[in-house]
């Protein structure tokens, strides 16, 4: 039941009295929108398939690079770079689990041209008064799963994704505010970087 309510509190979020009646957003809008991202950071709550709940913060810098830092007691850390994806246990003294980052739904946002007009890539297009919601794949591996993303509008701004893995299990991330235009550093995104300082 905690849990459910810290999700139900997250969402609560995602209806801000401005976006009420906003309309569905044209495919055309969103994938401006995407492309038109560089750098971002936000904090974020994860919901997990076995319905658990984690934090942290999240930085992206488009194209192909995403940083996932989990809050204590977590600790743990989610790199994207190089085409890679990889996974530090923070309860594990082992190399990151590692995986193409184009197996992954995740790629679709961190591509280098978002262009949701593409043939078999939108699978789902539809609003509900206060979001627009869009569910894609990979035209060419549906195998590896779908993201539903999911904004507001006026202004556009994604609020959160769900990602459906090729197992089926759901991971949803809700967004807190986004802020663009910062500057990292080279080794934000370095699974090569991170894995020395760990000693891995």
């Amino acid at each position: 039941m905690k849990t459910l309510r810290a999700l139900l509190t997250a969402l609560a979020f995602l209806a801000p009295a401005s976006a009420a009646l906003a309309g569905k957003i044209p495919l055309a809008d969103i994938s401006a929108y995407l492309n038109s991202l560089t750098t971002v950071d936000t904090q974020f709550t994860q919901v997990n398939a076995d319905g658990s709940l984690a934090t942290g913060k999240l930085f992206i810098q488009r194209p192909g690079r995403a940083r996932f830092e989990y809050a204590p007691p977590d600790k743990s850390l989610v790199l994207a770079s190089g085409g890679q994806v990889a996974i530090f246990d923070a309860k594990s003294n082992q190399p990151p689990e590692q995986y193409p980052l184009a197996r992954t739904p995740l790629n679709l946002i961190l591509a280098r041209n978002i262009d949701l007009a593409r043939a078999k890539m939108v699978v789902a297009h539809v609003e509900d008064k206060t979001t627009t919601q869009v569910i894609a794949q990979d035209p060419d591996h549906p195998e590896y799963g779908t993201i539903a993303l999911v904004f507001t509008a006026n202004p556009i701004a994604l609020r959160q994704w769900v990602i459906t893995d090729d197992l089926g299990q759901q991971t949803t991330v809700i967004l807190g505010d986004m802020h663009q235009g910062a500057t990292y550093g080279a080794s934000t995104f370095s699974i090569d970087f991170e894995a020395q300082k760990r000693g891995l």
